[in-house]
């Protein structure tokens, strides 16, 4: 239980942090957000009456501490790019769509990585091992966006399976925008297979080694058995520390991914938000993907003391 305690008080401070960093940040860095939402032509006075109103002018720790009560309570302010519109109301329009596209990244690694490590494991030294090792190094040397460009080519423009920048909106055609959001989801995920399949091979190859699988074997259970039950079970443990990094290498993926396909997610406002230093915007999309990545690491933290009991005797 002191494990769970201190885990949930260095989130909340992680958390606490990345805001104040984020606010900074985005405080001190060049250009002036009055000038981007009035324009180049406003003159000096309108700009001035603008800052007043925007709250530019006060202190920084006065900003930050009316910016973080108010994203206590789910307000981050106005958009300076989208006139009278909530920060909160464009996020919760675009992330569904993100949701979507990690969800759906997240179960083609799953679904992929797991059995291609089992064959690797099991055909070790053979043609197909080697040509999932082969794979493997192509799809990590192969950069996110290039990745999105070869897919939108082969699948949407010969195979013409979809039909690139029409991305349907979930909330008119679900099905339909799940079918278009597995293209940019392969583009995200081939990658980050590679890479689970890789790590998930050597964690099986280590278990194959230990005493446990040997007594099995003295004991006649059959190999594959012993295989799919016992040692893929512990070779999943350390895995999942894993997955938590992936899953953060898929938010980052995510703002690729929505930018090449054309998706209305919150990577692709983020970037438009920067090109428009619409920081309010940029700030609670950077401390909502960061504090996503901090919860999830957290929870797997807890997740592996509870399942591992080695972990709890240390």
């Amino acid at each position: 239980m002191n494990y769970i305690v201190k885990k949930v008080l260095t989130l909340i401070i992680t958390v606490l942090a990345i805001t104040i960093l984020t606010f900074v940040t985005f405080t001190v860095i060049p250009g002036d957000a009055a000038v981007a939402k009035a324009g180049v032509d406003a003159s000096d006075e309108q700009l001035e009456a603008l800052r007043e109103e925007m709250g530019l002018n006060d202190s920084i720790w006065t900003r930050y501490t009316r910016w973080i009560g108010g994203a206590l309570k789910g307000d981050f302010g106005y958009s300076y790019q989208y006139n009278n519109v909530t920060v909160s109301y464009l996020i919760k329009t675009r992330l569904p769509v993100t949701l979507m596209l990690a969800g759906l990244s997240l179960l083609l690694i799953i679904v992929f990585s797991i059995p291609l490590s089992l064959l690797a494991v099991k055909f070790r030294g053979g043609w197909i091992d080697h040509v999932i090792s082969g794979a493997n190094q192509v799809a990590m040397a192969i950069p996110s966006f290039f990745m999105g460009i070869l897919i939108t080519f082969v699948f949407g423009l010969v195979l013409k399976w979809f039909q690139p920048g029409n991305f349907p909106s979930p909330s008119e055609n679900f099905w339909g925008s799940v079918g278009y959001l597995m293209f940019p989801a392969l583009t995200v995920a081939i990658p980050k297979i590679a890479m689970t399949v890789k790590f998930l091979r050597s964690s099986i190859e280590k278990e194959t080694k230990e005493d446990y699988v040997r007594t099995a074997k003295s004991k006649g259970n059959d190999e594959q058995r012993i295989l799919y039950v016992h040692v893929l079970r512990a070779a999943l443990i350390p895995v999942i520390t894993f997955i938590a990094l992936v899953l953060a290498e898929i938010m980052a993926g995510s703002i690729v991914a929505e930018q090449v396909f054309t998706l209305n997610g919150i990577g692709r406002l983020l970037i438009t938000s920067i090109s428009a230093r619409d920081y309010p915007v940029v700030e609670a999309i950077v401390v909502y993907l960061t504090s996503v990545v901090v919860v999830i690491n957290t929870l797997v933290d807890i997740l592996y003391q509870l399942i591992d009991p080695r972990v709890r005797v240390s």
